[in-house]
Formats: C-alpha cells, sequence, structure tokens
C-alpha cells in the first residue's frame, strides 16, 4: 500500500491535511477522490494535470497570432484606387495619412478607403514614388486614424512574419517566411531600399499594402507585390521613414538624370589592353534637352566611367544618381571612334528615376 499525503486550503486562512490510502500501481492523481469532501473537490486526471501546467504549443501559437491580427487591423485600411482590385494602406499617422502602394493607385483623386471601424470615405494622392512602389494618402478631411509604431529590428531569413491586409471590410492574415533577406538592395526601377526583404507570403488580392508584422508582434513593414514579378517584398521601416518624407516634401522622390539609354557590351581587345575596362555601356537613346545632351553625348558612345567609378550596368548608373548629385557637374569617360574623352556632364533632376 501506499500512503499519499494531500495539501489544500479551503476557505480562507483553514488548511487542511488528509492521508489517503490507495492501491499500489495506482496513479496518485487519477481522480482520487476525498470522501469527507465536496464532489467538486477531486484531484484533475494526470492528462488534465499536464495541459494544465504545459498548455499546447499550438494552442498558444494560435493565440499568439489572434492577439497580433486583432491589434494590427486597426491600422489597416482598404484601399480601392485600380477598377474591382481593391489593395490595402497602413495609417501613418493620427492626422490622415496612409501609406500604400504606387502600382495598385490608377488615380490621384477619388480613392475609395475602407476604414477598420467599417467606414467608408474618400482619399487624395500627396505623392509617390515609382522606383520604391511608395505612395501617400491624405484622408479627405484628415479623419482620425491609429498610426503604426514601427521597429528597426530587421527580419531575417527564416523569420516567422504576418501579413494583414483588407481586402474587404474584415482583415485577411497570412503566416509566412522570410525566404531572403540582405542589405541595401536597388530595384530595377532604380530606387533604393534599405534592406532586400523577400518572403513566401502568397500573392493574393489585397496583399500590397498589406502591414507585415515580425513574430514579436512589431509593425516591420509594408508588403509590396510591385517591385519584382511573382514575388512578395516588404519595405522596411527605414526605407518607407525615408520615402515618406521625402514625398510630403516634394510629393516625389527627387533624382538625379542624365537623360540616356544604355546597355553593357564587351570591348575588344585592344581596348580593353589600352582602358584596363572588360565592359562599357553603349549609350543607344539621348533624349533631346537632356543633359547628356547639352554634354554633347552621341548614339553609339560607350561609357566607361562616371564620376570615376567604372560601370558595368546600366544599373550602376542609376546608384549615382542619387539626390546630392543632382547639379554636380561630373565626369563621363567615354569610347568614341576607337578614342577615349572624358565629357563633363551637370545631372539634372527628375522625379521618376531615368538614366
Amino acid at each position: 500500500m501506499v500512503g499519499v499525503a494531500v495539501g489544500f486550503g479551503v476557505g480562507v486562512g483553514v488548511g487542511v491535511r488528509v492521508g489517503v490510502r490507495v492501491p499500489a500501481g495506482t496513479y496518485p492523481f487519477d481522480q482520487v477522490a476525498l470522501p469527507s469532501l465536496s464532489p467538486m473537490c477531486r484531484f484533475p486526471s494526470a492528462r488534465t494535470f499536464s495541459r494544465m501546467t504545459n498548455p499546447d504549443p499550438l494552442v498558444s501559437l494560435s493565440e499568439r497570432l489572434q492577439s497580433l491580427v486583432e491589434r494590427a487591423s486597426a491600422h489597416v485600411v482598404r484601399v480601392e484606387g485600380r477598377g474591382r482590385s481593391p489593395s490595402s494602406g497602413v495609417a501613418w499617422s493620427s492626422d490622415g495619412l496612409v501609406v500604400a502602394t504606387h502600382h495598385t493607385l490608377d488615380r490621384d483623386e477619388e480613392i475609395g478607403i475602407g476604414l477598420p471601424g467599417g467606414e467608408t470615405t474618400t482619399a487624395e494622392v500627396l505623392g509617390r514614388d515609382p522606383s520604391t512602389d511608395v505612395a501617400v494618402l491624405r484622408l479627405k478631411g484628415g479623419g482620425a486614424l491609429a498610426p503604426a509604431e514601427w521597429g528597426d529590428a530587421p527580419l531575417a531569413a527564416g523569420s516567422l512574419v504576418v501579413s494583414v491586409s483588407r481586402p474587404g471590410r474584415s482583415p485577411r492574415a497570412e503566416l509566412g517566411l522570410v525566404a531572403r533577406a540582405a542589405g541595401e538592395w536597388r530595384a530595377p526601377a532604380g530606387g533604393k531600399l534599405d534592406r532586400y526583404v523577400e518572403t513566401t507570403l502568397a500573392l493574393r488580392p489585397g496583399l500590397s499594402g498589406a502591414l507585415v508584422l515580425s513574430a514579436a508582434g512589431t509593425p516591420a513593414g509594408v508588403a509590396t507585390a510591385g517591385l519584382v514579378r511573382g514575388a512578395a517584398l516588404v519595405l522596411d521601416a527605414g526605407t518607407l521613414r525615408r520615402v515618406v518624407k521625402s514625398l510630403l516634401a516634394h510629393g516625389e522622390i527627387r533624382r538625379g538624370y542624365l537623360g540616356l539609354a544604355s546597355f553593357p557590351v564587351p570591348l575588344p581587345k585592344v581596348v580593353r589592353e589600352r582602358t584596363g575596362e572588360e565592359v562599357a555601356l553603349l549609350v543607344t537613346r539621348v533624349e533631346p534637352g537632356s543633359p547628356a545632351d547639352r554634354a554633347g553625348l552621341l548614339l553609339g558612345d560607350c561609357i566607361l566611367s562616371f564620376g570615376g567609378e567604372t560601370l558595368q550596368d546600366p544599373g550602376e548608373l542609376l546608384a549615382f544618381l542619387t539626390e546630392d548629385r543632382i547639379g554636380d557637374a561630373l565626369a563621363l569617360r567615354v569610347l568614341r571612334a576607337g578614342e577615349v574623352r572624358d565629357v563633363s556632364v551637370t545631372v539634372g533632376a527628375r522625379g521618376a528615376a531615368r538614366a
């Protein structure tokens, strides 16, 4: 026989100690009744006791995700700026500013907005940047919104993320992973993102403009399907702050431009030996009246370097044309009719990034 001693409290400040003897081999906590007590005073079974002390991890995860989505949905609005294909937006400030995605907006005025509480209103575009796919909207009459509190911790490959979009009246949530993460990245249109973050989030209606949360529940960025075909990227918080600030100040992202088009070509052996360069950018178009035209660049010129930096891809040329270079006179080293010459060009300004 095995002796079991049990201590518990009844009422307030009363201690009772009861001795119960059960047959050997019986689990001490397996619904052993206390004969002298109410049926309410039964010990939990071993399984119930285990659940009480060690909650099911899936249940805990589900409850955690539900809580994250519920809180985040207060920051997310529906954006109706392109036919019958609604997208999402995230409250940027309490006075009615919303961050959305450029590629989902076909117009700048009378954009339908569905608010978290179910009300509807309209908005206008204050500024947009096609190269980073960021647009800033202002709600009609301002409106009171709950802005997201952005975090700065970088998302790493393998991290869990949660997207909260609003393709209809109610929010839509999805769990995904960060598939790839890297440092500063230049988009195909020339826009600079502080970090490249690619996710496994499905490209469903309303995803662009959705709020992306880290596993800690911190707003980490805004989702977009408009920069890389077939991929859901995250516009990180650092990029958003920088681009939104410029859009509010200028309505666009001011970038330098030269007014030319080019593509890379391999150089002949004799030229490689003379210049030390393997590749040059062949000029295929010069925009009339552009900085390149005023500097005397011609079709067929091969650009070897710009501002002392060698170039092997048109994207590298775009990367040099930042806002702080506008107005600078820089040297373009070109190969023309077999001769290497330097051409001075003054960088112009244009909102849409073009080389």
